[in-house]
C-alpha cells in the first residue's frame, strides 16, 4: 500500500483544496492529511475561520482523504512521516524548495503541484472582509 501525506490549515474549504486532495490521492493508495492546529496557527501568526475540530470534520467527510492527523509544530513531519509509514509527501507548488519538506526526502518522495490557479483561502477571506487586504504574515502553502 503506498501512503501519501500532506500538510495544510484547509480553512474555508473550496475546490482549490479538493483539486489538490484528488491529485494526492491519485498519487498513492491511502492519504493522510495532518491540519494545523489552533494553537500551530497562533504561532505562525495565523487565524483560522474554523476551529481544528471543525476543518478536521470536514475534511474526514472528503472522500479522498482516509485519515485527519493534527499538525502541531514544524518539526513532527519527520516522525510523521516514520509513524505513519509515508511513501510520498505531498504539497503545493508554492512549498517547492522549502527546507521543511525538503529534508524530508531521504525518508520519502517529496512532490509539489501545481495550485488551482483563481482560488485560495486568503481570497475567499479577502472578498468576505474576513481579514485586511494585506498579510505581510502569509506562510507559503497555507493559501490552499
Amino acid at each position: 500500500m503506498k501512503r501519501v501525506l500532506t500538510y495544510g490549515t484547509y480553512d474555508l474549504l473550496h475546490y482549490g483544496h479538493i483539486r489538490l486532495l484528488k491529485r494526492a490521492k491519485a498519487m498513492g493508495d491511502y492519504l493522510v492529511v495532518a491540519i494545523s492546529t489552533d494553537e500551530f496557527n497562533a504561532i505562525k501568526g495565523k487565524k483560522a475561520y474554523h476551529n481544528y475540530e471543525t476543518r478536521k470534520e470536514m475534511l474526514e467527510a472528503v472522500r479522498y482523504v482516509d485519515l485527519v492527523i493534527p499538525e502541531n509544530n514544524w518539526e513532527q513531519k519527520r516522525d510523521d512521516v516514520k509513524d505513519y509509514k509515508i511513501d510520498v509527501v505531498v504539497m503545493g507548488s508554492d512549498w517547492e524548495g522549502s527546507e521543511k519538506f525538503e529534508c524530508l526526502r531521504d525518508l520519502c518522495d517529496v512532490v509539489y503541484l501545481d495550485r488551482t490557479k483563481g482560488i485560495s483561502t486568503t481570497q475567499i477571506k479577502k472578498e468576505l472582509n474576513l481579514q485586511p487586504q494585506t498579510d505581510d504574515n502569509q506562510i507559503p502553502g497555507e493559501e490552499e
